[in-house]
């Protein structure tokens, strides 16, 4: 069955750094882009980034552009966020999803697309 386990979340303060990680199974990595979506209590899901399934395309939030990366190890079947210069507007619970055989050169960013999810990792960033 198509599992994703995130890992890597913990308590930083501002400018800080963290590294997630994505640990999939279950299905073929390889064929598949990955998103990183994140979740604030009493806001909406955005979408963070993505990355398609060679590596050949990512995807920033303006929010984040410049202080995260995110990168993937086919060979691990494990995507990596890298968050540098965390801020305190970076707290929330952080989720990876699959979608599955997503041959395009890109990836895709809104959640709707996603169709299997992990169950998320706390990111808190404060003083």
């Amino acid at each position: 069955q198509v599992q994703l386990v995130e890992s890597g979340g913990g308590s930083v303060q501002p400018g800080g750094s963290l590294k997630l990680s994505c640990a999939v199974s279950g299905f073929r990595f390889d064929t598949s882009a990955i998103g990183w979506f994140r979740q604030a209590p009493g806001k909406e899901r955005e979408g963070v980034s993505c990355i398609s399934r060679d590596s050949g395309y990512t995807y920033y939030t303006d929010a984040v552009k410049g202080r995260f990366t995110i990168s993937r190890d086919n060979a691990k079947n494990t995507v990596y966020l890298q968050m540098d210069k965390l801020e305190p507007e970076d707290t929330a619970v952080y989720y990876c999803a699959a979608r599955l055989f997503w041959y395009r050169g890109s990836c895709p960013r809104g959640e709707n697309e996603y169709k299997h999810w992990g169950q998320g990792t706390q990111v808190s960033v404060s003083s």
